[in-house]
């Protein structure tokens, strides 16, 4: 169990990045969404034991994430959005030495490991290509083969699809599952797709504020009986919503606007009550509407 109590973090400039976020987080995967700059990097860092927080706790079980470093590190897997890799060096070249550094000092046993963390990151077969000619899927896959080294308790993976081609998204996404079954798998990302297809529990956290915390289906389930969506010629039709009613979203279908409303009541003519989703939860978290547990 990792468990987060008032947890704040701001930076030099005045950017308050972290503020009071309160989370519990159980094996399995965990779904962080928010959009750009809405801390979630800044939660991964400082629970990664990069970065300080002003004030707050982390522990994971017993452990003090936030004081003892050390023993955080021996069961921490880490992938950051952005990470470098030596291109000249092979895969299987470097994940041994990365596994050198992690403690795996006997040669044998070292192999073994490598040798599995390539087949379970379906690298194997370009164990021995080089890591410059890698696709961005490869380079996730590889990304994540590191942080497994150790068998970690915690796994952190920050925006790690963003980019990928449909096929190697669901290959990595595949891989994730497969990983959440031993162990806590933060995922944080912007891509509601994800955390929908992917994480028993998630959060939304906006301007380095947890504002919803729960089970995908529990959340959509909040909002039945409150989205509306209505097909509209004009934009500007979207301004005649009722006061009570809060716009969620709105894309162009062939040329016709669809419009997704948060109301108690009919928002206006031409809207048709529809079955929620975890988009809308997203959206109605991120505008303010109808309050949503925190658990």
């Amino acid at each position: 169990m990792l468990t987060i109590d008032n947890l704040s973090k701001t930076y030099a400039n005045g950017v308050h990045a972290l503020q009071g976020v309160n989370l519990s987080i159980s094996r399995g995967l965990f779904g962080l969404l928010g959009p750009n700059g809405a801390g979630k990097s800044s939660l991964m860092r400082t629970l990664a034991t990069l970065q300080e927080a002003d004030t707050g706790t982390v522990f994971l079980d017993d452990v003090d994430v936030l004081k003892d470093k050390h023993a955080v590190r021996r069961v921490l897997g880490y992938l950051p959005q952005d990470f470098g890799l030596y291109p000249r060096i092979d895969a299987q070249s470097l994940l041994s030495h990365f596994a050198r550094l992690k403690g795996l000092g006997d040669a044998k046993e070292r192999a073994e490991v490598v040798q599995s963390l390539l087949r379970l990151t379906n690298l194997w077969d370009v164990r021995k290509q080089k890591l410059g000619t890698f696709s961005g899927g490869m380079r996730q896959r590889f990304g994540i083969a590191q942080a497994l080294l150790g068998n970690p308790q915690l796994i952190i993976v920050d925006e790690p699809t963003t980019g990928l081609d449909p096929e190697e998204r669901r290959r990595f996404l595949n891989l994730l599952s497969k990983i959440g079954e031993d162990a806590v798998v933060i995922l944080s990302t912007h891509l509601v797709a994800d955390v929908r297809e992917l994480c028993s529990d998630m959060a939304v956290i906006n301007k380095g504020q947890v504002l919803v915390q729960g089970m995908p289906s529990e959340l959509v389930s909040e909002l039945e009986g409150r989205i509306w969506r209505a097909e509209m010629d004009d934009e500007s039709e979207v301004d005649q919503l009722g006061e009570e009613a809060i716009l969620l979203s709105t894309h162009l279908n062939a040329g016709r606007t669809v419009a997704r409303v948060e109301s108690g009541t009919q928002p206006g003519p031409g809207y048709a009550s529809v079955e929620p989703n975890l988009e809308d939860v997203y959206f109605s978290a991120l505008r303010g509407g109808k309050p949503l547990p925190v658990m």
